[in-house]
């Protein structure tokens, strides 16, 4: 039963490696902006979607529900600043790999359970996602379009962060905790090498 579990945890919170995805942010994507084109661009790219579901998973095994809530609004906070940013400066080839770094670095710290105080989980959460917020900002058009795509994409970030919180929380201090974490933080090693290859 326990075994049972413990893959269905694993293919629930891989399922985005079997999507369709885009390996970078390299192209435009304003011709199509709106809030619909906005809340689907996320779930186009396997970087964002497992950064995102990882830091949500991460963030609440490493902190208790209040922490998770205060480190969860300032990941989306930054993702709107650095959204806005990316709008304004454009496009900058560095950040892809900053974001496959954010990637790796993220699957290390699921796959290790690294549990640390508040600030410091807050303070790198929020760093890896401004590095995608920056990415997806630098895409837009500075126009009223891209205000209703960055309202799909934050609704869209938001509910990537949740699932990902929601399937830790249902795991936490279970036997299911230690090989899921390891499972799925070993899987996003393994896609940020992946990625690494064909960007």
């Amino acid at each position: 039963m326990l075994h049972r579990r413990c893959i269905a945890f694993v293919v629930l919170f891989l399922a985005p490696v079997m999507a369709l995805a885009h390996p970078h942010h390299g192209h435009h994507v304003h011709e199509h902006a709106g809030f619909a084109a906005g809340f689907l661009h996320p779930f186009t790219g396997l970087d964002h979607l497992l950064v995102l579901l990882g830091i949500g998973f991460w963030m609440a095994r490493s902190q208790r529900i209040p922490g998770t809530l205060i480190s969860g609004t300032a990941v989306l906070a930054t993702l709107a600043l650095a959204f806005a940013l990316g709008m304004a400066q454009g496009p900058l080839p560095t950040v892809e790999f900053g974001i496959l770094a954010s990637l790796l670095l993220t699957g290390v710290l699921v796959f290790l359970g690294t549990r640390l105080p508040l600030v410091v989980t807050a303070a790198i959460a929020a760093g890896f996602a401004a590095l995608h917020g920056f990415a997806h900002g630098a895409e837009m058009a500075a126009d009223l379009s891209a205000l209703r795509f960055a309202a799909g994409f934050l609704l869209a970030s938001t509910l990537m962060l949740t699932a990902g919180t929601l399937a830790a929380s249902r795991i936490r201090d279970t036997a299911l905790e230690r090989p899921v974490g390891q499972a799925a933080g070993g899987a996003m090693v393994a896609a940020s090498v992946y990625l690494l290859l064909v960007v």
